[in-house]
């Protein structure tokens, strides 16, 4: 098995959204507006990515939708030495 890398990961996509076309009538693409991601009882989860431990491989970044259909609980906690 080889040795898991300790130390920082890369960051994390986070909220994966579609991507709206827009463009100005001079046919100039318009900057995406970055839309707000809200979670509701009843309704599918918005997709993100984070990083992740996972056993075996050490931190890697993980996807909500690769889950999709199976139970999943997401644990939130601050990082060490973070004074929260």
């Amino acid at each position: 098995m080889p040795k898991m890398k300790d130390g920082c990961v890369k960051p994390a996509r986070g909220p994966i959204l579609e991507a709206a076309e827009s463009t100005t009538p001079t046919g100039k693409a318009l900057p995406r507006e970055v839309g707000k991601m809200q979670a509701r009882v009843g309704a599918e989860a918005p997709d993100f990515e984070a990083n992740a431990f996972v056993a075996g491989e050490g931190f890697k970044p993980v996807r909500l939708s690769a889950y999709r259909g199976k139970w999943i609980v997401l644990c939130f906690y601050p990082g060490d030495f973070t004074f929260v």
